[in-house]
């Protein structure tokens, strides 16, 4: 073990890493990540695939190109520290990472009193994190010789990042190509590929952002094959490999070792059964196309305090038989309600169990799933609460303290989580709220619920960043199992 945490194999070396970022939204990171892991893949590279920021679509669609999971890497919610670490656990046993960002290559968590030179949770932070180099992707319709001053002033902004080259997106014509590659070279970026305008890779979005790839099934299979196929015959994939860098010291992250480092010592949180699951509780967490928000560190995490996991569909499935704690994470329920209300059986169970003390960590969809209805499809009923389609997007990093204790935190504990929903609670019951934060104008705002043994919020947190929180949360399993047991 080395730090807090983290342990170093003998031998091992961080992959090398490229990160690949843009000057805005919208430029088409996604679909140039997606198709260079792909590619990469292809070409015989085994390729670890990352996610800057609190995302959770993304990483899968990165996930099917790799063939393995695709990860987040989000300074904010686990810490700047953590991020190399994370990185480091994330890429084992690979040659090559590529690491997709988030918005702008400087944006990140806004914040005025901030100073910084780089944003909190930017691209450029994490990528100064990792000593990586940073491809600029540029969506190349309306520019022409007047690139050449964007990446000017993208190359010299801050000293600390170093541009590799640039990848130009969308171009309209042969001889589009050839201005814009001049321009690309008066500033001295090579360019790396040129992608045509090809409207039909466009992957079917709706209200928070893209489909995820397990909902959209099949059709999410063949979207990642064309994007790999379209960055196989447009980009200078050896170019691309030669530019990433390794150059990430020090241990991988491991999340016996984390939990071993917090105050919740005890026999659950000793011994490293990350990858098998342990033989102490079984905790229950909902999967399948309505619950895809998830970090894969979760589960390394809950195994590794000794929890034995079990991923079940509410689409379809009852409850695993002895379930000792459930974990709903978030997703889109609200485009799955009439399927998740007409499995009674699930729903019955859940409300029973909850009501004996079943320990429950329900974030967002989790929230949703746990009201009375939604959208007037009914649900389980643990929340004396409605829920429905909302009017506008909630979205934002939240610096939160807990109001209540639960089976994961003490009341005053301060958190950092990551709010991102269309839906809202109405007719609730808001006397025990799970957080408590101020709003950027200073107002103060309670959210979430706690009641019985369950834990339901709208906000996202990071397991990686709060060991504590599930080390509790096994043993609050742990606690039922043996009650149940005794009855």
């Amino acid at each position: 073990m080395n730090g807090a945490g983290y342990s170093t194999p003998a031998g091992d070396r961080a992959a090398p890493a490229v990160v690949i970022a843009a000057p805005a939204s919208g430029s088409g990171k996604t679909t140039l990540a997606t198709g260079l892991i792909g590619a990469l893949r292809r070409a015989g590279h085994r390729v670890a695939p990352f996610k800057v920021g609190p995302d959770y679509i993304d990483p899968g669609y990165h996930g099917l190109a790799a063939g393995r999971p695709g990860r987040n890497l989000d300074p904010v919610l686990v810490g700047a520290d953590r991020v190399a670490p994370l990185y480091r656990h994330g890429s084992a046993g690979c040659d090559l990472a590529v690491v997709e960002g988030v918005m702008g290559l400087f944006d990140g968590r806004i914040d005025d009193a901030d100073v910084r030179p780089v944003a909190e949770g930017s691209t450029a932070q994490v990528a100064s994190l990792l000593g990586a180099p940073v491809v600029l992707v540029v969506d190349a319709r309306g520019h022409s010789q007047s690139l050449a001053a964007l990446l000017h002033g993208f190359a010299t902004f801050d000293s600390g990042i170093r541009l590799g080259g640039v990848i130009l997106n969308r171009v309209g014509s042969e001889r589009h190509e050839q201005v814009l590659r001049a321009a690309c070279a008066r500033v001295g970026l090579p360019v790396l590929g040129a992608l045509p305008r090809m409207a039909e890779l466009e992957v079917p979005s709706r209200h928070l952002g893209l489909i995820p790839a397990v909902e959209h099934g099949a059709a999410a299979t063949t979207a990642v094959a064309a994007m790999t196929d379209l960055v196989a015959a447009h980009v200078d994939l050896a170019a691309v490999a030669a530019l990433a860098r390794g150059t990430v010291g020090g241990p991988a992250w491991n999340p016996a070792d984390e939990l071993a480092s917090t105050s919740e010592v005890g026999p659950l949180a000793i011994e490293d059964r990350s990858g098998v699951g342990g033989d102490g509780p079984l905790v229950a967490m909902a999967g399948g196309p309505a619950f895809t928000f998830g970090y894969a560190e979760h589960r390394e995490v809950l195994a590794a305090a000794s929890a034995r996991v079990v991923v079940f569909d509410p689409l379809r499935d009852e409850l695993p038989a002895g379930t000792a704690g459930l974990v709903l994470p978030g997703g889109f329920p609200e485009e799955h309600a009439a399927a998740l209300a007409a499995n009674t059986p699930l729903l019955e169970q859940i409300r029973a169990q909850a009501a004996a003390g079943l320990p429950i960590h329900a974030e967002c969809a989790g929230l949703l799933y746990l009201t009375r209805s939604l959208d007037g499809h009914a649900m389980a009923g643990v929340l004396d609460a409605d829920a429905e389609f909302g009017p506008r997007l909630t979205l934002g990093y939240r610096d939160a303290v807990a109001v209540a204790d639960s089976p994961l935190w003490r009341a005053g504990e301060r958190v950092r989580g990551h709010e991102f929903h269309r839906t809202r609670l109405v007719r609730a019951d808001t006397s025990r709220p799970a957080w408590g934060w101020r709003d950027p104008a200073g107002a103060a705002v309670r959210e979430g619920l706690v009641t019985h043994r369950v834990h339901a919020s709208y906000l996202h947190t990071h397991p990686a960043g709060n060991p504590s929180a599930t080390a509790r949360f096994v043993a609050a399993a742990a606690e039922y199992a043996t009650a149940r047991a005794t009855h």
